[in-house]
């Protein structure tokens, strides 16, 4: 029994935990700013920056990689080689994550290295921050768990990256990947070398611009040689970091500019679909927030993507590799909202769906889905763009720059919670929700962690560290509590390690502990996600997804719950193999999200299960206790199959029925499930 004093400490730790929903609360320093960070496993959160001057050093050059250890929250240095300046990243089918590309070496102040190449237009090394270049790089981390002073000091932990061995065949900067359905990963276009946008002005060969853009696609591991994707020459200027999504059918959903397409991996045929509304450009430098929304059994696990923000300016105004030719700070974002289904079922043509508006408007907002099947957007700015410049063509000099390099202005603290499933004109809510005091500008980022908080790091729109400027380089970490986030959770036991495409459905089991209220409510109302956070950078979280496992479930008598639960859709076009959490969400409250393996672990075709039949749903029968002289005469119950009311223990039918049952045809029901689960 508790105490009175145990008692009251844990209804403080629970209005402690209370207090933390829908807001911010600070955590600790990442040592390095985090431009990149991905989710390795239940214990550990990897941060990537820039090559640049940070004040922590390894191996005698400033750091830019540190492990978040999330028990503790702390960060530890680990060492990386090359510049992961806005490289792109995804997990592979084992739990490994991989970075390719970056930019070449740099020194301070962002200058070209100390050993640069014969064309001058790049550099192999630095002698000062002993960085190489990291344009072609393939850089791979095979996470581990324990703490983290004995995780840094193992080889094994760290990141692994030999450009003699192993590298990509052509250099990309902001290029996009994405992942096929073997695990395979796409690596689409990318800057060689460039800036602001990957363009001259005016745009004479939209092809390379000179040797500066890189319009084709490969794989890793590689399928060949690079192949042309015509769709990045006519795209040419904004087509950095371009939105990629596998689809069902095994062709890949491709967005840049204001352009969009399906584009088979395998014959490498490309079909154009509509435009974006508006002329609402989405990839950076406008970094609207993008985002599939929860695929689900309702929704036949066929993909729609969400497509908010970014900016409509003019086609000139954007400039060139160097600057924008405007003063970007001064324009609004866009607010926008745009849906798109990319293979409708009923074989329509696909066509975008006016959505509701965001709240506000917002540049570099982060769209991230949450284990309720809502999405959370947070970061960005009012105005502008990412990216950062030392002028534009309309203030030429860096003294007249009002926020230093930053090309936005008005940072975004609030942040808003859309809920797909709720009627258009009430999408979007940012009730109760506080807001951050810390702008998450360019290079920020945010992912959603193991308990369903969200991890929010970075925000650094200068070309090296600079404490002292507009936004500085930031390094404080703040998680942001969801409503949802409460001291009850759901503790689910049986979650496998992992999944298969297709198969042998699997139990669940929570207690009746994991919820409040009625238990055959609570197993109504109960969502087991899937979700994988995804590899975070530039307002987008590459690889993310969240599906719906369908489920049907048992409810005993003690108001515990056996969920019989599908394995993932047998498509593993759907969700890519690779690791992700589960997470069982009871009257929308969540879990903590277990670690899984989605898949076989390696790069191969997939194996495909035909679909294992569930059980049949089974209330909770047991209604209230009826006066009996006996105690084991105590229980009245209903039996849904056959709508009688009875008491189990002497056969005595209770109430009328519709039906005149013999003593035999009762007895029957009763070592029938479910009725003799509750004997």
């Amino acid at each position: 029994m508790y105490s009175s004093l145990s008692l009251l400490a844990l209804g403080l730790a629970s209005a402690a935990v209370a207090q933390k929903s829908g807001s911010f609360v600070e955590k600790g320093d990442t040592l390095v700013s985090a431009m990149m960070m991905f989710v390795a496993n239940e214990q550990k959160v990897y941060i990537l920056d820039k090559a640049e001057g940070n004040a922590i050093r390894i191996n005698d050059h400033p750091a830019w990689g540190s492990v978040w250890d999330i028990a503790t929250n702390k960060a530890d240095i680990i060492d990386v080689y090359s510049n992961a300046f806005c490289a792109s990243g995804m997990h592979l089918p084992n739990g490994s994550f991989t970075t390719f590309g970056g930019n070449g070496a740099i020194g301070p102040g962002g200058n070209l290295g100390s050993v640069p190449y014969p064309n001058g237009a790049s550099a192999q090394f630095d002698g000062t921050y002993k960085d190489y270049d990291g344009t072609r790089a393939i850089r791979i981390i095979s996470p581990c768990t324990g703490s983290n002073s004995d995780l840094v000091s193992k080889p094994e932990c760290g990141w692994w990256e030999d450009a003699k061995v192993l590298q990509m065949q052509k250099s990309r900067w902001y290029s996009t990947a994405e992942p096929l359905a073997d695990g395979t990963i796409t690596l689409i276009g990318g800057f060689v070398n460039g800036g602001y946008i990957n363009r001259n002005y005016p745009n004479t060969d939209p092809a390379t611009e000179g040797g500066a853009a890189e319009p084709t696609v490969e794989f890793y591991p590689s399928r060949g040689d690079p192949k042309v994707m015509q769709f990045m020459i006519d795209t040419s200027g904004l087509n950095s970091y371009a939105h990629a999504f596998m689809m069902p059918s095994g062709k890949m959903f491709v967005q840049a500019n204001v352009s969009t397409m399906l584009w088979n991996p395998d014959t490498f045929e490309e079909v154009r679909l509509p435009n974006v509304p508006g002329n609402v450009v989405r990839v950076y430098p406008a970094s609207g927030g993008v985002a599939m929304l929860p695929l689900t059994p309702a929704n036949n696990y066929n993909p729609t993507l969400l497509f908010c923000g970014g900016s409509d300016m003019p086609e000139y105004d954007w400039g060139n590799y160097s600057w924008p030719f405007v003063d970007t700070w001064l324009v609004p974002a866009s607010k926008d909202c745009q849906r798109i289904t990319p293979e409708p079922l009923d074989g329509s043509s696909p066509a975008w769906e006016q959505d509701d508006d965001m709240l506000e408007t917002r540049t570099m907002g982060q769209l991230i889905n949450l284990p309720d099947g809502t999405l959370l957007i947070v970061n960005g700015g009012l105005n502008g763009t990412a990216g950062y410049a030392e002028r534009t063509l309309t203030t030429p000099t860096y003294g007249q720059m009002p926020f230093g390099m930053s090309l936005a202005s008005g940072p975004v603290g609030r942040p808003s919670i859309y809920d797909p499933s709720a009627p258009k004109g009430s999408r979007w809510n940012s009730q109760g929700l506080s807001t951050s005091t810390i702008a998450r500008l360019y290079h920020s980022s945010a992912i959603l962690l193991p308990d369903g908080a969200v991890m929010i790091a970075g925000s650094n729109p200068n070309v090296d560290v600079n404490l002292t400027t507009a936004f500085p380089t930031t390094y404080k970490v703040e998680y942001f509590y969801p409503p949802y986030y409460q001291a009850s959770r759901p503790v689910p036991t049986g979650i496998p390690k992992t999944l298969t495409y297709g198969g042998k459905y699997f139990d669940i089991t929570t207690p009746a502990s994991s919820y409040s209220g009625s238990a055959n409510t609570a197993a109504e109302k109960t969502k087991i996600m899937v979700i994988r956070p995804g590899w975070t950078t530039h307002a987008m979280n590459m690889g993310q997804r969240a599906l719906q496992l369908n489920h049907t479930y048992t409810v005993n008598n003690d108001g515990s719950i056996i969920y019989h639960v599908s394995q993932m859709p047998p498509n593993a076009n759907i969700f890519q193999p690779g690791p992700a959490f589960v997470y069982v969400t009871i009257n929308g409250i969540p879990s903590n999200g277990a670690y899984v393996i989605v898949g076989s672990g390696k790069v191969e075709t997939q194996t495909v299960n035909s679909v294992d039949t569930l059980p049949p749903s089974w209330q909770q029968r047991c209604l209230v206790p009826v006066r009996r002289r006996h105690w084991w005469n105590c229980c009245c119950c209903y039996c849904s199959p056959c709508h009688i009311r009875y008491d189990p223990w002497s056969l005595h039918q209770a109430a009328p029925t519709s039906k005149n049952l013999s003593v035999n045809e009762i007895l029957t029901l009763l070592l029938s499930p479910p009725c003799s689960a509750m004997i």
